[in-house]
């Protein structure tokens, strides 16, 4: 049988594996919040700016006299290892918990309680000498830890998912620039509008993607004010003098972030603003994509019985009783990922409304969700790109053939006979099938030259401007 502990809480007993690096704590959170299946183990960024603030913390204890040397370097180890991703099996608490994060911080504080044990030949468990809360969250609370490390979190991922977005930018516009003399027809409702460049309709998605570029480095800057420092409700209880700017200090060095000491911690504390705000943008990536991954599929359909004007690359056999069907299986994918990251963010608003008084409760929820969602994203953009948009190719024959039999061309005459004219000409045309040209000529309504000169792919494109009633 395998080697137990017993560790004992204010609730009783528990028994443990004599080797875990977690404790009661721990093990007890483990037992009561089955619900995601998504663990801390899950998420190792998660982990290591957990390592990086109670390292931080360590530092400026130390530096301030209040942690002992010896129990103080044990930590700082114990912290590294941590960072290292050496513990991450340990952290076993669901992302989803009750207490506001209490049970993330404690899992965090006996892991690097017993790695700092071990490195003065101690076995877990035995926290006379390192304990989790009077040593490892010495000068802390959950409450000014967890929301520092989660901010941390998002904070550090955030470059991931800009390389992804700046990455699916230029392949829209590497795209724009191939399918430049592709000529079509423009739609609004789903209706022939009016001839446009395939290659510009290209590069305004990559200009939509490039948008919240900046939008998201705006907003995260949000995310860099720290109530680290605040403890319990903000007020600092349980911090000796000057701990609020050491321990921020030290956190910028360890991380190699730059990060604040929010203005009023009380207000830093319990208002999840930033969150909001971020998740917001991250909607609003979500909301962006999917519009574009719908025009891609559109654009796709057929092959023959739709619009057909580009190919997607067949990465997915579509049908197991439709023999040859290819579905655009990548832009459906991304779809869903909007879907999941739009309700993500209704939840954000929904916890960040739920918080009363001094603290939120609902902060995991609130975590979880803007780091799925980032995860997603992330994911997401890499797999449109690399497996749709970096191979779509134009069918320029298609794209002529569509605009050579629709009534995308008739606004052009319209600075020549009127709108009124003009109108009934497109209707004339779409009833007997005949050409804009053989009846604007049929009806002497224009020349030859005049038809040559509305009918010239600047004109078409809106390249001059000109008024001829």
């Amino acid at each position: 049988m395998a080697k137990m502990r017993r560790e004992a809480d204010s609730l009783g007993e528990w028994e443990l594996p004599a080797e875990a690096l977690y404790g009661v704590h721990t093990a007890r959170a483990a037992s009561n919040f089955p619900i995601t299946g998504t663990l801390l183990r899950d998420y190792p960024e998660v982990i290591q700016s957990f390592g990086m603030v109670k390292k931080a913390a360590a530092l400026a204890n130390l530096e301030l006299g209040v942690l002992d040397e010896q129990i103080g370097y044990a930590i700082l180890r114990g912290c590294d290892r941590v960072i290292a991703g050496e513990a991450d099996k340990a952290f076993i608490v669901d992302m989803i918990q009750g207490g506001a994060g209490t049970s993330t911080n404690m899992n965090a504080n006996e892991v690097i309680a017993n790695l700092a044990l071990r490195e003065l030949q101690r076995q877990p468990g035995h926290y006379e000498l390192i304990h989790p809360n009077d040593h490892v969250n010495l000068s802390q609370s959950t409450n000014d830890a967890y929301p520092t490390a989660m901010r941390l979190t998002m904070v550090r991922m955030c470059p991931a998912l800009v390389v992804e977005m700046r990455a699916l930018k230029a392949a829209f516009l590497a795209k724009g620039a191939a399918f430049h003399d592709v000529i079509k027809v423009g739609r609004t409702q789903l209706m022939d509008a009016v001839p446009m460049r395939l290659g510009d309709e290209f590069r305004a998605f990559g200009t939509t993607i490039g948008e919240d570029i900046e939008r998201l480095g705006e907003v995260g800057n949000l995310l860099r004010e720290m109530n680290l420092g605040g403890t319990a409700i903000g007020t600092g209880i349980n911090t000796p003098a000057g701990y609020a700017e050491s321990v921020i200090r030290h956190l910028s060095d360890v991380s190699g972030e730059r990060v604040l000491t929010a203005g009023d911690l009380i207000e830093a504390t319990s208002d999840m603003g930033a969150f909001v705000m971020f998740s917001g943008v991250l909607k609003r990536v979500a909301v962006k994509l999917s519009k574009i991954c719908n025009d891609l599929r559109l654009l796709n359909s057929g092959p023959l019985a739709g619009f057909g004007e580009i190919k997607l690359p067949a990465v997915q056999a579509g049908s197991s009783i439709m023999p040859g069907k290819v579905n655009p299986v990548i832009p459906e994918v991304m779809n869903q990922i909007a879907y999941q990251v739009i309700g993500n963010d209704l939840t954000v608003t929904m916890a960040a409304e739920a918080g009363q008084l001094q603290l939120n409760a609902m902060e995991p929820v609130i975590a979880f969700n803007i780091l799925q969602s980032m995860r997603m994203l992330t994911r997401g953009m890499k797999v449109l790109r690399e497996k749709c948009v970096d191979g779509i190719e134009a069918d320029a024959a298609r794209c002529k053939a569509l605009l050579e039999h629709s009534l995308a061309a008739v606004t052009a005459i319209n600075p020549y006979v009127g709108y009124a004219k003009a109108s009934a000409i497109a209707k004339e045309a779409l009833k007997s099938g005949r050409s804009i040209r053989d009846l604007v000529l049929s009806q002497q309504l224009m020349t030859g030259a005049q038809l040559e000169e509305a009918f010239t792919t600047e004109n078409l494109l809106g390249l001059t401007h000109r008024t001829k009633i």
